[in-house]
C-alpha cells in the first residue's frame, strides 16, 4: 500500500483495531456542510478514505449514489455490514491511481480524512487527482484537519498538519472557492482545529487558458 507514498498500511490497522479516528459516526462538520444545501449535483458522490462508511451512509441521505472508497479490504467489509441507507456502495481502491479513476466521474467529492492521512509529498497529486475525478462544475466539499497536535507533541503523522493558505494553492490550479468557514461541531478534541472548505471545479477550457497565460508569462 505504500507504493504511490501512503506510507502507513492501512489495511493492518483496520485488523488490529488501532483507528483512533473511528469515531461511531458521521463527522459533525458534514452535518453542517449538509444543513447548507450545498449543491451535490446528481451524483455520484466519492467519499475516499472512507473508512467504516459513517459519512458515506450520512451523504447518502442526499438520494444519489454514492461511492465510498477506501484502501483497507477489512474497513469496506465492514462497512458493508450497516444497514443500507440508499443507493451506496463501497469498493476498496486508491484515486490517486491514474488507472482506478481513468473511466469515473463524479459530481462531488467529500473530503475528510484523506487528505491529512497521506505523505505531504503526495498532496498535489491528491488535488490533480481530485481535479481529475470531478466533472466540470463538480464540488470538492472538505473538513480539513489543520492542527492535529498539542504543542509539544509528536507531530511526524499521520495525521499531518496543514493551513488555509496551502490548501487554496494546492487547489488553486483547478478550483475556485465558494465558501468557508470553521466549524461549529467538531468530534471531541477537534474543536476550532478544522476547517471547511467548498470549492467548484473551473471547466476544463479555462483551466487551460489559465495555464496558458502561466506559460505565456514565463
Amino acid at each position: 500500500m505504500s507504493d504511490l507514498g501512503l506510507m502507513t498500511d492501512w489495511e493492518q490497522r483496520y485488523q488490529l483495531g488501532d483507528t483512533p479516528w473511528e469515531k461511531g459516526m458521521a463527522a459533525p462538520p458534514l452535518q453542517e456542510v449538509l444543513a447548507k444545501s450545498a449543491d451535490w449535483g446528481a451524483g455520484p458522490i466519492l467519499v475516499p478514505g472512507c473508512g467504516l462508511g459513517h459519512d458515506v451512509r450520512a451523504l447518502a441521505t442526499l438520494g444519489v449514489p454514492i461511492v465510498g472508497l477506501d484502501l483497507s479490504q477489512t474497513a469496506v467489509e465492514r462497512a458493508q455490514e450497516f444497514p443500507q441507507v440508499s443507493n451506496e456502495v463501497y469498493e476498496v481502491g486508491n484515486f490517486l491511481d491514474p488507472a482506478w479513476r481513468a473511466v469515473r466521474k463524479f459530481s462531488a467529492l467529500w473530503e475528510h480524512t484523506c487528505f491529512c492521512a497521506i505523505d505531504p509529498s503526495e498532496r498535489d497529486r491528491y488535488a490533480e487527482a481530485v481535479a481529475d475525478c470531478l466533472i466540470d462544475g463538480g464540488l470538492l466539499a472538505g473538513v480539513f484537519f489543520l492542527t492535529p497536535f498539542d504543542p509539544g507533541e509528536d507531530a511526524s503523522g499521520p495525521p499531518f498538519a496543514t493551513t488555509v493558505e496551502e490548501l487554496e494553492t494546492r487547489f488553486a490550479p483547478w478550483f475556485e472557492r465558494i465558501d468557508a468557514w470553521v466549524p461549529t461541531h467538531a468530534y471531541p478534541g477537534r474543536e476550532s482545529r478544522e476547517w471547511i472548505g467548498l470549492f467548484r471545479k473551473l471547466p476544463m477550457l479555462e483551466i487551460a487558458r489559465m495555464e496558458q497565460n502561466i506559460g505565456t508569462d514565463h
